[in-house]
């Protein structure tokens, strides 16, 4: 199979899944299942719905139309606020969307009613990550106008932590989204289905927390793919953190000079980089760079040391293991080298089949 490559062991996925949904549901949470950094890769959304995931989330409409041309069978929702290029894309291939802006929301009214389209909304609400939301003293006025848009079904609010600014979903934020919830309902006589307290990043309230108020939806994906949460990066006891696997090949080993030699000045990164003075070590060059992953984001499993990478090399300290031209490495990822893999086109994605994967557990 074609180099560099990321493993993907399904069999794990569907474990993380499973897991996910069964602590959040002991509360009364149900989960989303988002796909943006898999690229809405088809065989991983159909895991999702085999293992009850109702819901797919994405924020790239194109992904979204991939997942539906491939025969995944979903209710989709956008989690990017549509932009007013692809409003009509939007309201024709995604069943739901996070929004914030009214000029938006009345252009989505406008084309659903062209295509004899009921689409839901959710109405994002702003509290303190300063990324894309309402701001509380505002919610009132958006519902009011939203409900007087035609083609349009206002099914529930959410918020986003830990995203833009770290802050974290704590106790005090749910319960101010519960408490906006419990308002708008009364004041409007609406009933919300949904109430989106976060992400990957709420396990550390939900796991503190003995009521969750009004909070019932979770938007999940870094957790089902890297067993961790978000707010520290700390693994969630009983799930695999290694469902994928970046392979890299050995294009060279030589033994060279631990540093560069003549005048110094910017590299292909634009930086001065100083190198430890070790004599000589054996160098192993990698046929992978940083267009095709977050280099500061992969670790290596066996035993070498990344010195530097340029845009189509990594170059490794190879003393220790002694790698040979055509040997490989594995690399553990974190999730924006994870998202930069999944997303280049010289990455072959190897989807392990469940014949293949690894005994979960």
């Amino acid at each position: 199979m074609r180099l560099p490559r990321i493993d993907i062991d399904i069999g794990k996925v569907a474990h993380n899944i499973q897991q996910l949904k069964t602590l959040y549901g002991s509360k009364g949470i149900k989960i989303i299942g988002v796909t943006k950094v898999v690229g809405g890769h088809p065989a991983i959304a159909k895991v999702f719905i085999e293992n009850g995931i109702q819901i797919l989330a994405d924020s790239r409409i194109e992904n979204i139309i991939k997942m539906r041309k491939s025969g995944i069978c979903a209710q989709y929702l956008l989690l990017r606020t549509p932009s007013l290029s692809q409003i009509e894309e939007v309201v024709i291939h995604a069943h739901i969307s996070l929004n914030t802006e009214l000029i938006v929301l009345k252009e989505l009214s406008k084309y659903a009613l062209k295509n004899n389209i009921l689409h839901k909304v959710i109405l994002m609400v702003e509290l303190g990550d300063l990324r894309e939301g309402i701001m509380p003293v505002d919610i009132d006025h958006a519902v009011k106008e939203v409900l007087e848009l035609k083609g349009l079904s206002l099914i529930g609010i959410g918020t986003n932590l830990a995203c833009f600014g770290g802050i974290s979903p704590d106790d005090s934020k749910m319960k101010e989204l519960s408490s906006i919830a419990i308002h708008l309902e009364g004041k409007f006589k609406i009933s919300l289905t949904i109430i989106s307290g976060g992400n990957s990043a709420n396990y550390y309230w939900f796991k503190s927390s003995k009521n969750v108020e009004r909070i019932n939806n979770l938007r999940i994906g870094e957790s089902v793919f890297l067993g961790r949460e978000t707010l520290c990066r700390i693994p969630i006891p009983g799930l695999f953190t290694d469902v994928f696997t970046l392979v890299a090949e050995v294009i060279e080993s030589k033994i060279k000079p631990s540093q560069p030699y003549g005048k110094v000045y910017q590299n292909a990164n634009g930086k001065i980089k100083k190198f430890k003075k070790k004599g000589s070590i054996n160098r192993a060059i990698l046929a992978i760079g940083r267009q095709d992953v977050v280099v500061s984001g992969i670790t290596p499993r066996q035993n070498i040391s990344i010195l530097e990478a340029s845009s189509d090399h990594v170059v490794v300290d190879n003393t220790e293991s002694d790698l040979k031209i055509g040997d490989t490495i594995e690399f553990d990822l974190n999730y924006s080298a994870l998202l930069r893999v999944l997303n280049s086109s010289y990455i072959t994605k190897n989807i392990l089949t469940f014949n293949e994967c690894k005994s979960v557990l």
